[in-house]
């Protein structure tokens, strides 16, 4: 999720209620000054909170009521806002540093359930199988319907090494079914990099945090110093939940010389805020594909979106999560705050991604693939007696193209997302090669 942090003294309200008047609600919402709260929802407000606090079956404090309240206003407004309570806040602050206790899943609520928007890479949950779509019914035996975020989150925290069972419904299966994972400390290193083959590297985020935008130029640079002659790069940005909006910014502007990167609007004065590149790209052009999927979220979506219009990057997988919001933490004391959705966000082209996501210019859905090896792999430099080649060059047998088939056949078998957007690097670089002056191709176009 993007998230901007600020701190706001807010004045204490306080509000005294009459007794009931015989005033009419149309009198009232004549009289009603323009900005002040409705009297008569106040009195309503009073009389259910009179009832539960003298008629509910176990004794509740006025503190607890009172935060069941406002806990119940935020959840309502949309699946982001949610009120912070002392852990929760401390669990807030300590993950955009990439560093927290549980299972290592980003969620939102759907229909008063814990929807798995992406589980982290390396943690718990991913080794479990939990997977980005997910709809968590069940914490241990605890049911997630009617339970808060904040208290479904509590639930998955716990000490590292205790096991919790996490009861889930998935599409495409009939029935619900249990996981069992084991707790952990989570550290989520957000970027890691390497070579994929010689020429072409991959840059994967996990999640926006405050480093991200520094280590992504690190990773940048140490695979430059790993491979001179780079010709291109791939970003895999499948499955990353988001995080600090700032981070994003700082990722996109690795990639572009200048320009607008996001612009967010809302209804306070500092809701409307544009973020735009600095001079430099750190890759000095070189083509870049961009992985997305439905788990990629909030701030992946930005880069995503701001690539994509500026046409930096081909953007390849399959559509994006659609959290196009802005939540501002707000603090209301010195343990809790308030994570309030205070602005949409819009890609360079004026775009919003709320509720819609960012479409892949090509599209390819995670599938298991199976190459189909042809039976007869003898070939002309298997044969005794063959002609040398006639330049000089090397010989192409069947062991030889065996070991290269066998390399290309474990990418596409692993990940056939990414199989594919290293063969569309490939062609980028082909086609760039055949339009430098001086090529057959490009001399050919001069002449027509």
């Amino acid at each position: 999720m993007p998230l901007r942090r600020i701190t706001h003294s807010l004045a204490a309200t306080a509000l005294v209620l009459a007794a009931a008047s015989p005033l009419s609600h149309a009198a009232e919402a004549l009289d009603q000054p323009e900005g002040q709260l409705p009297l008569n929802d106040l009195r309503i407000f009073t009389k259910v909170y009179d009832h539960i606090r003298n008629g509910y079956v176990e004794e509740v404090t006025d503190a607890t009521l009172l935060e069941y309240a406002i806990k119940g206003m935020l959840s309502e407004l949309d699946p982001h806002s949610s009120y912070l309570d002392a852990v929760s806040y401390d669990d807030l602050q300590v993950n955009t540093k990439g560093e927290f206790g549980g299972l290592g899943i980003e969620v939102g609520m759907e229909n008063g359930f814990v929807k798995v928007i992406s589980p982290i890479d390396d943690t718990p949950a991913r080794r479990a199988g939990v997977e980005a779509g997910d709809l968590i019914i069940k914490l241990g035996d605890k049911s997630v319907k009617g339970m808060s975020m904040s208290e479904a989150i509590k639930e998955m925290r716990g000490p590292k090494g205790s096991d919790i069972i996490v009861t889930i419904v998935r599409e495409g299966i009939d029935q619900p079914f249990d996981l069992t994972i084991t707790r952990d400390i989570i550290k989520v290193k957000s970027v890691r990099a390497r070579i994929l083959e010689p020429g072409y590297g991959y840059v994967r985020v996990a999640q926006f945090q405050l480093g991200t935008g520094s280590d992504l130029v690190n990773a940048i640079h140490d695979l430059q110093e790993q491979d001179r002659e780079l010709k291109g790069l791939i970003l895999d940005l499948r499955n990353n939940p988001g995080g600090v909006l700032q981070a994003s910014v700082e990722v996109t502007d690795a990639f572009l010389e200048e320009g607008l990167v996001v612009y967010t609007e809302g209804r306070i004065a500092n809701a409307d805020l544009q973020y735009s590149a600095k001079p430099g790209d750190e890759t000095d052009g070189l083509p870049l594909v961009v992985l997305i999927n439905d788990g990629s979220a909030s701030a992946s979506e930005i880069v995503a979106g701001a690539l994509q219009d500026h046409r930096r990057a081909v953007i390849m997988g399959t559509e994006s999560f659609g959290k196009g919001s802005v939540q501002t933490v707000i603090p209301i004391s010195d343990e809790r705050a308030i994570k309030l959705t205070t602005a949409l966000y819009f890609t360079p082209n004026g775009r919003s991604i709320q509720a819609q996501g960012i479409v892949p210019d090509i599209i390819v859905e995670r599938a298991r693939v199976t190459a189909i090896r042809p039976r007869n792999r003898l070939t002309e430099a298997d044969l005794s007696g063959h002609l040398d080649n006639a330049n000089g060059g090397e010989e192409s047998k069947s062991k030889d193209r065996e070991a290269a088939q066998r390399n290309n056949g474990e990418l596409l078998d692993r990940d056939n997302q990414l199989f594919e957007a290293l063969n569309l690097l490939k062609g980028l670089h082909i086609f760039a090669q055949q339009q430098q002056p001086g090529t057959k191709v490009a001399r050919a176009a001069e002449e027509q």
